[in-house]
């Protein structure tokens, strides 16, 4: 972790910079609150820089050949590898994750930029098409869009921060990226270094390490970009939304979730609840896509809530470092006051509880409710924390009527002992993913991930990113002379 301790400053043009804003900003270990590193916040002035670099780099960017963006990202690839101790260690640290969370993190980091260094024989390839005028070539080309902005969350930052930088720089775009700062350097500052060590040209990638108090809207309404990757709540995405659809901007907006955890009567029931725990508690709950909902068949409620509950007391709670821990603290105190607001309007609701955890620092014990109205406010939650709830369903119709009564429709599990059935049903709920006996926080880059409904607009992944992030341009060639009407 020492390796990129130091590494706390915006990387602007190829150049790592303090900011000039005045303002220190602590990131912090969210387990024992010490200080990790001090940031000084880049202010408004370097945020447009930033722009204005990218702008210029990717002029020359975008007229690279396929080898050279695929040698700069195999090198940033192998400084990865290289270096992986530290990042687990960093990934820990910075953001709470217990050793498991940092591997799997890493891992899903890993096949991102192995996605992307396959998209740099993406563009400028001409697909031909027939023409009804004679003597004409008719081709339609990828082209670079030019400027990506990229906001990220702190959740699983490098993972989330890879999947939308790699993939833009391989189709020749440059970036301006802000991670979230409480995880900078995991968010941020190793993807920099990494693009460094691999030769890219200055300017091309832009790191900025800052807060809304500094930047406003800018990362928003700056004109050299036309596109905006956001992944973070809806309320925030609403915004982006807004603004973007004023200046005719484009979005890939991955957004919050209620997912469905629904378990049908017919599923098994020691097999469902090894998935439902998986499901809920990884990263303690912060998953855009984790089971937020349990919706159990009322033939097999009593036996699925008593496993459930007996399982959820086993699981080790305390330091993310001991790699037999689970449960780890939240990102910061404000999230927990958050998580533990929800849990004591839900006794004030008069919410059965199965298990009560508790308190201590930034670490939260799991919860479990039962009985749960769908209609609750504790159920119209997205409750990014461990506090699990159980909702019965008298029939499987019903289970799936629940599951869509949301708002949401990131993603959704069906638990069944009838595949056929199973994938049937996939169809009837709301949701951008739906998975078949298995957790509803999957992600792979080969294939797209993305919501429905106020759960956002775009998908990741391989080829829906290579849409995302070019633009379409048809070129014609008349080879012989053509004889017009008039």
């Amino acid at each position: 972790m020492q390796l990129f301790k130091n590494l706390n400053k915006s990387f602007i043009n190829g150049e790592w910079l303090d900011g000039k804003s005045g303002r220190i900003y602590e990131i912090t270990d969210p387990f024992d609150n010490t200080v990790i590193t001090t940031v000084n916040l880049a202010n408004l002035e370097q945020i447009k820089d930033a722009f204005e670099m990218a702008k210029n780099a990717q002029k020359k960017w975008g007229k690279t050949t396929p080898e050279q963006r695929r040698e700069v990202l195999v090198k940033a690839k192998e400084y990865f590898e290289k270096n992986k101790k530290e990042i687990l260690d960093l990934i820990t640290r910075e953001t709470g994750g217990t050793i498991l969370k940092s591997n799997q993190e890493f891992i899903g980091m890993m096949d991102n930029v192995l996605s992307a260094i396959k998209m740099v024989d993406e563009i400028y390839v001409p697909k031909d098409y027939t023409s009804v005028i004679p003597d004409k070539i008719s081709r339609v080309y990828k082209i670079p869009l030019g400027v990506i902005t990229s906001i990220t969350p702190f959740n699983s930052p490098l993972v989330l921060g890879i999947r939308t930088i790699f993939p833009a720089i391989a189709l020749g775009n440059s970036v301006v990226h802000k991670p979230d700062i409480q995880t900078g350097l995991t968010g941020g500052s190793i993807i920099a270094k990494a693009l460094e060590e691999g030769g890219l040209f200055p300017g091309v990638f832009n790191m900025i390490l800052t807060d809304m108090q500094e930047s406003g809207d800018e990362f928003l309404t700056n004109n050299n970009s036309p596109f905006i990757s956001f992944t973070g709540s809806s309320a925030v995405g609403k915004h982006i939304g807004k603004i973007a659809g004023e200046q005719l901007k484009q979005v890939a907006l991955e957004l919050g979730g209620n997912n469905p955890f629904v378990v049908l009567s017919d599923a098994d029931v020691d097999r469902a609840v090894d998935i439902g725990i998986y499901s809920k508690f990884r990263n303690n709950g912060q998953v855009c896509a984790c089971s937020n909902r349990i919706i159990v068949h009322q033939d097999i409620y009593d036996e699925f809530v008593t496993k459930y509950v007996e399982r959820v007391k086993g699981l080790k709670v305390g330091d993310p470092k001991d790699p037999d821990t689970i449960i780890g603290p939240v990102i910061n105190e404000r999230q927990a006051d958050k998580i533990m607001g929800f849990i004591e309007q839900a006794k004030q609701d008069g919410l059965k509880l199965a298990v009560e955890g508790q308190r201590k620092g930034n670490i939260i014990s799991p919860f479990v409710f039962i009985d749960v109205p769908n209609d609750s406010s504790l159920a119209y939650t997205e409750l990014f924390g461990p506090v699990a709830q159980i909702i019965p369903a008298e029939t499987d119709e019903e289970a799936i009527r629940l599951a869509n009564d949301t708002e949401f429709g990131l993603s959704a599990s069906i638990i069944t002992s009838d595949l056929e059935k199973g994938e049937r049903l996939a169809f009837e709920i709301e949701s951008g993913m739906t998975h078949i006996n298995d957790n509803s926080a999957l992600n792979e880059a080969h294939v797209p991930f993305g919501g429905v409904k106020q759960s956002g607009i775009g998908r990741f992944g391989y080829e829906w990113l290579v849409e995302e992030f070019t633009y379409t341009k048809w070129v014609t060639v008349q080879t012989k002379n053509y004889q017009y009407p008039f």
